[in-house]
């Protein structure tokens, strides 16, 4: 077996080390298997293969089960090859035999995230911690390199309306791509096109006070002032449920989507705006 920092054999001495205590740093796929075992001959190599693709993404270790039978006792080995994954000391996943490529594969992504998995994490931790033109930078680094990715769609748009940009924002949303976030994406459309009414500078008739309260609203989301452009469009809605077509409503309902529905804003507002309407 090709030996390096990533594929290693492993033995009852060694496996504490290598294998448990490294798996709080990274993944590590274990791979119960013995010389005789002709199943282990035709996995032992695409397992190997994975490890060199991914690059120190996840660390292969190989027990040979007739030189360490403990540890297949401790890990309840009872046919091989049996692969079983370890995250933070414990195993997360595992599966018996010698599967097809497309199956381990699928099996190491889910086990062992890919470089751009890893690339949207961080992006999204930018996310969270309000560093939004930062958060901009990396998903747009993603949809560079995957325009079907939709979760970075997503976060791209949210990148952008935390800082007031409207029409960036909508032509963002005028090219996402589809997939299972697409659904929030068009939730927060309107919160887009409301800033982009803003950013555009028409102002409201003299007889629609209505519409510069929506407008204000508009430019107090721009600065980050979302609580305050939420109390705005609830009185918008005091005053008229279906002025615009419900449009307050579903800025709103936008804004719950941009701030997520943990959020304590969303939970308190929510129940603001239930009560307005009902």
């Amino acid at each position: 077996m090709t030996q390096s920092e990533n594929i290693l054999d492993v033995t009852e001495a060694t496996f504490e080390a290598e294998v448990i205590m490294r798996s709080h740093s990274l993944p590590v796929v274990v791979d119960f298997w013995a010389p005789w075992c002709g199943p282990c001959r035709v996995l032992g190599p695409l397992l190997e293969k994975l490890a060199t693709e991914a690059n120190g993404l996840f660390r292969l270790a190989r027990v040979d089960v007739d030189q360490n039978q403990s540890l297949a006792v401790r890990f309840g080995v009872q046919g091989i090859p049996a692969v079983k994954a370890f995250r933070d000391g414990q195993v997360s996943a595992e599966f018996v035999g010698a599967q097809p490529e497309p199956v381990v594969r699928r099996f190491i992504s889910q086990v062992a995230p890919g470089e751009a998995d890893r690339a949207a994490a961080e992006a999204g931790s930018l996310l969270l911690s309000r560093r939004w033109p930062e958060a901009e930078g990396a998903f747009r680094d993603i949809l560079e390199r995957d325009p079907s990715n939709a979760a970075a769609g997503l976060g791209l748009v949210k990148s952008l309306l935390m800082q007031g940009l409207g029409r960036p924002s909508l032509e963002a949303l005028e090219h996402f791509p589809s997939g299972p976030e697409w659904s929030t994406a068009m939730r927060l459309k309107p919160v887009a096109e409301l800033l982009a009414e803003v950013e555009a500078g028409a102002a409201a008739a003299d007889d629609d006070p209505l519409g510069a309260a929506l407008r204000q609203a508009g430019r107090l989301v721009s600065h980050g002032k979302i609580p305050a452009a939420m109390d705005g469009l609830l009185d918008i809605l005091r005053s008229d449920k279906r002025y615009r077509g419900g449009l307050p409503r579903e800025i709103l309902v936008g804004l719950f989507a941009l701030l997520g529905e943990d959020d304590p804003l969303t939970r308190e507002y929510r129940d603001e705006l239930a009560s307005v309407l009902f």
